[in-house]
């Protein structure tokens, strides 16, 4: 029920054609390819412009101790026992 089947796929590609037409699909597609690349440059320049807080000096992790745990005693369940509730 929230899958898509062939048919579906079939038909939205069927629609897309309509509406774009054969030959000017691949411009619209270079288009976005386009846009695709300009935003990855765009979030390269700003990586490099704004250099992440790890890269400078950092202050050694504090030591971390956990807590003493207790030892928990388990019992096997009583099968002669029938379950009340």
């Amino acid at each position: 029920m929230g899958s898509f089947s062939i048919w579906h796929w079939l038909i939205v590609l069927v629609i897309v054609l309509l509406l774009f037409g054969a030959g000017k699909l691949p411009n619209v597609m270079g288009d976005i390819a386009k846009g695709v690349k300009a935003f990855k440059a765009g979030l390269k320049d700003e990586d490099e412009a704004n250099p992440p807080a790890a890269t400078t000096a950092q202050a050694p992790p504090a030591a971390i101790n956990p807590a003493p745990t207790q030892p928990v005693q388990t019992q096997p369940a009583d099968p002669a026992k029938p379950h009340q509730g």
